[in-house]
């Protein structure tokens, strides 16, 4: 199969301006089979009107990415769970998918993904962060590299940051096993080609995520216990479990906002799954030994973090939430 079938799944919270940059981009990209699938986590602001407008082409993007395509519009926006009469693989696809409640990142996904495989069946799942605008050509050597080895379940681009558009953000991740912390490969590094080599990667970012049908089939879906943060490597790790390699392309190119919705360790949400998971993933998959050198960590990083937290950010509500997660990430362990 020369372009197997993509279904291209994205989440949208609070988020529309940088959802339909990320949208406009992606109807742009030079592949011709492909389905675009945006799950809603019960937004509050106005993204599901402004959304809409942009479906209908009364809504232009500007982006220093790329130019408009008013050719492009109207889309075919379709609502729900179902697949209409008339739908037509030939034509611009949105479906969106409006949930009653925010499922986090894994279980947004995982309905994206359910949708996808019993609607559209497709051979591939692309997850892709909202925050993020796409190269032309890069879900086309995605595909090429997945097809190339049939061990080759998971795929991931050379991602850049957005406001350094030279900077790498990451091209793939090794894990820290001591300290549960995954390593971004080539971060902050400008981009002089030193990267250029298709390589094995221990997990790839779901900032951009290519993923055979087959290995869901195989090593099920992103587990949503994780909510946000930890679970793509997860899945990752599963997949490898079963024979299945993860590689980084870096003819496939994203640029990535980064952490516009968790916010990483600057916002009390990002602050406390980040610090709640490490527990959930080390007490699943990491050796005895390296369980305890995190375990001491933590208790260490208890008492000197959360001056750093408010020396650096002055926000006292991470404060709350670094604890909050910490005990909520020794229970995770102790239970």
């Amino acid at each position: 199969m020369d372009n197997p079938e993509v279904a291209v799944v994205i989440i949208n919270w609070n988020g529309w301006e940088d959802t339909i940059e990320c949208l406009e981009s992606l109807y742009q990209i030079d592949y011709p089979n492909y389905n675009v699938i945006l799950v809603d986590n019960a937004s509050e602001d106005d993204s599901m009107e402004k959304i809409k407008e942009y479906c209908a082409g009364k809504l232009e993007i500007q982006s220093d990415f790329f130019d408009y395509d008013k050719h492009n519009k109207p889309l075919n926006l379709v609502e729900g769970n179902f697949i209409p009469d008339d739908f037509s693989h030939e034509s611009k696809n949105l479906f969106l998918i409006q949930n009653q409640e925010n499922y986090g990142f894994a279980e947004g996904n995982n309905i994206g993904i359910r949708f996808s495989l019993k609607q559209l069946n497709p051979e591939y799942m692309l997850l892709l962060n909202n925050d993020t605008v796409v190269d032309k050509y890069f879900l086309k050597e995605l595909v090429n590299l997945g097809q190339s080895d049939e061990k080759i379940g998971i795929v991931g681009p050379k991602i850049y940051y957005y406001d350094e558009p030279q900077t790498i953000w990451c091209i793939g991740g090794k894990i820290s096993w001591k300290l549960a912390r995954g390593i971004h490969i080539g971060n902050n590094e400008v981009d002089e080609g030193q990267y250029e080599n298709i390589e094995e990667v221990e997990y790839v970012s779901g900032s951009a995520f290519l993923i055979k049908k087959e290995v869901l089939e195989k090593a099920g879906l992103m587990d949503k216990d994780f909510f946000l943060y930890f679970e793509e490597t997860d899945l990752t790790l599963r997949s490898s479990k079963l024979g299945y390699k993860s590689f980084y392309n870096p003819k496939a190119k994203v640029w990535h906002k980064v952490s516009k919705s968790g916010g990483g360790m600057s916002k009390p949400i990002g602050l406390y799954y980040i610090t709640r998971n490490r527990w959930l993933f080390m007490k699943r998959w990491a050796k005895k030994s390296d369980f305890i050198f995190f375990i001491i960590s933590q208790i260490i990083g208890a008492f000197f973090l959360p001056v750093y937290l408010i020396i650096v950010y002055k926000n006292m509500e991470l404060f709350e939430a670094y604890y909050k997660g910490l005990w909520a990430g020794f229970n995770v362990w102790y239970l």
